[in-house]
């Protein structure tokens, strides 16, 4: 992760203990392994010498695998309690917070839902999420974090589980947090090339939601081209293309998400 945007200094890992929950019970355990919260990272001053640069390099390979043994954990919960786990990714400003909001108000009443909000700064995300009556809470978004939330959101069987990721198409498409399916969010108000600009998000991502197409018409945005491009670097990902502030296309993503749940 810190090689890939540049977010990384080895001096500033630090080892933590974990509670986290089983993967059969909702009991907890503690578990060391290194803080690695993307908000403890920061880019060196100065230029740095190849042993520095291979030293970087370990530190993200043990972060990542610290990560993956927690992500790992967190899949079984999610099985074991018959979860479904979505991580939703977008780039800031693509609607991500409203299309979740219109999605908690339409489902609440059919399945227990609950939110993990993923965000640098301020909660105001996460308090639109609690006004629709949903729990959320607040984390940085790495599979440790996402253990603690469950421990404190405490979530019931077969419900639904909304990881509302930070606005970034780098660094979340690394680190798996044990969700069942990353759901990725472009808006029409971005360029159709963001596929090829950030390939990684879109070939780790199992849908793609093309947002804000009530907007098309004042565009020059090609959705053709787009889907294209998508298929092209995922020749698998699903498509669903619609608009939170209309409701067009909203069905066919309520459907999807039932589909997904069964």
């Amino acid at each position: 992760m810190c090689t890939t945007c540049g977010c990384g200094h080895p001096d500033q890992v630090r080892i933590g203990e974990l509670p986290h929950v089983h993967n059969d019970s909702n009991a907890q355990h503690a578990t060391k392994l290194p803080n690695f919260s993307h908000s403890s990272f920061r880019m060196p001053d100065t230029p740095q010498q190849e042993e520095t640069q291979q030293r970087l390099l370990k530190v993200e390979q043990d972060i990542l695998g610290a990560n993956n043994q927690l992500a790992d954990m967190n899949r079984r919960f999610f099985a074991n309690q018959h979860i479904l786990a979505l991580n939703l990714v977008s780039s800031p400003g693509s609607g991500k917070t409203t299309l979740l909001t219109t999605t908690l108000n339409a489902l609440k009443n059919d399945y227990p839902c609950y939110v993990i909000e993923g965000d640098q700064q301020t909660e105001n995300d996460a308090d639109r999420i609690r006004q629709t009556g949903v729990p959320a809470i607040q984390v940085n978004t790495d599979a440790q974090m996402i253990g603690n939330a469950l421990v404190k959101l405490q979530p019931q069987e077969n419900s639904l589980m909304f990881i509302e990721n930070v606005g970034n198409l780098v660094c979340p498409s690394e680190f798996d947090l044990g969700e069942h399916a990353k759901v990725v969010i472009l808006s029409v108000t971005e360029g159709e090339d963001k596929p090829l600009k950030y390939p990684h998000m879109f070939a780790a991502s199992k849908l793609m939601i093309l947002n804000k197409v009530d907007l098309l018409p004042y565009l020059n945005f090609d959705v053709e081209k787009c889907i294209a491009y998508a298929k092209q670097v995922n020749p698998t990902i699903e498509v669903i293309q619609l608009s939170s502030q209309s409701g067009e296309g909203l069905q066919q993503w309520l459907d999807w998400l039932k589909a997904q749940k069964r």
